[in-house]
């Protein structure tokens, strides 16, 4: 505060304001002053100048010091305003702070003005810079988010292409070296030859084997016989490779779930068995999917050890934390709960028929 602290005064009595000038000089601050007394200079006052303190009387000709502060804080930007009054009640003036007035002040303490000015002021100031920072924070959020949602929709359609890719040229070139194989067998007499042409056909078929499995990681071509088709797929292949239970209760009644959502649930589900399969050995699983209300839910539970939600777990936390953007990106939200002892509740919620939310109106923000 090296530079003069400007000042705009409302008080009607010009003894009072001389009396609250000598008091801040006293205290060693520097202060230029603007005085009113009604509503009307009070609105000029605003419209033509910025100040970094307001210093108001509660009562005064006409309006009161809440009518006055009502004008004020129509501007974001709007200075620190302090009451200084005798004829404010202790009620009134608690009343007055809980409305956003910065302090109060009554007129036998004057001499404290200097004090209750400055720590005004540094608190309005560290108040703006905490909201700037929340601003930044929530664009800096805003940008992550974004650049989560474009690798996953980068991702995805690389994983489309590469699917494509195994299956037009890799899978057809392996379908033609099969069939080429066979032709030989059934024209060649030599069993040494045969034999072999066996050993190169299990290859050729594990080959195969593992080109469609590899598709089907990279992009399903069952999401396109539907959501409750591609979920069971990934359940069966489950059993399979783990020998664990798992179970699914799908209503669905709405046949027209977008490419995107579907592929979404499917992610979640698939990141969630993933989960267990690491975790939560010998863990059953249920999954749950419905659309009743026109909002789509798909809750997947295990019975495994379940973890602290409230630990910073990386090992949990990015798979997770990409589910959540992916669940965003479609206009949904993803819940975790899990308890020691107790399992974990990974849910899917998304309403159907609706565009993605904005920031403000996401509830995940």
């Amino acid at each position: 505060m090296g530079n003069p602290v400007k000042a705009l005064h409302l008080e009607d009595s010009e003894i009072d304001h001389l009396l609250l000038k000598r008091a801040v000089s006293a205290s060693g601050l520097l202060a230029d002053y603007v005085r009113v007394d009604s509503q009307e200079t009070l609105v000029e006052a605003l419209q033509s100048q910025t100040f970094d303190i307001v210093l108001m009387d509660f009562r005064l000709p006409g309006f009161t010091a809440l009518e006055a502060w009502d004008h004020i804080r129509q501007d974001p930007q709007h200075a620190p305003c302090v009451i200084v009054s005798g004829a404010i009640g202790e009620e009134a003036a608690v009343g007055a702070i809980q409305n956003g007035i910065s302090d109060y002040l009554h007129k036998d303490r004057i001499s404290e003005i200097g004090r209750v000015i400055r720590r005004a002021i540094r608190v309005h100031q560290l108040e703006v810079e905490r909201s700037d920072a929340e601003i930044r924070l929530k664009l800096s959020e805003q940008k992550t988010r974004e650049l989560a949602q474009h690798l996953q929709t980068s991702v995805e359609e690389e994983r489309t292409e590469i699917s494509r890719e195994i299956h037009d040229e890799i899978g057809g070139s392996l379908t033609a070296l099969k069939l080429d194989l066979g032709r030989i067998k059934r024209h060649t007499t030599d069993d040494l030859v045969r034999q072999r042409l066996v050993g190169a056909e299990e290859i050729l078929n594990q080959a195969l084997t593992a080109t469609q499995r590899i598709m089907q990681n990279t992009r399903p071509a069952i999401l396109d016989q539907g959501l409750t088709e591609s979920v069971q797929w990934l359940l069966d292949g489950y059993r399979r490779r783990t020998g664990w239970a798992a179970s699914l209760n799908c209503e669905l009644s709405n046949s027209t779930i977008s490419d995107a959502i579907r592929l979404t649930a499917y992610r979640v589900v698939q990141e969630s068995l993933t989960n267990v399969t690491k975790y939560a050995a010998s863990a059953s699983v249920n999954v749950e999917i419905s659309d009743s209300g026109d909002v789509l839910t798909v809750e997947v539970k295990d019975t495994g050890p379940g973890f602290d939600t409230g630990q910073n777990d990386i090992r949990k936390g990015f798979g997770l934390k990409g589910l959540k953007e992916r669940a965003h990106s479609v206009g949904g939200w993803l819940d975790v709960s899990s308890a020691l002892g107790r399992g974990t509740t990974i849910s899917l919620t998304v309403p159907l028929g609706l565009e993605p939310p904005t920031e403000e109106e996401s509830p995940a923000a």
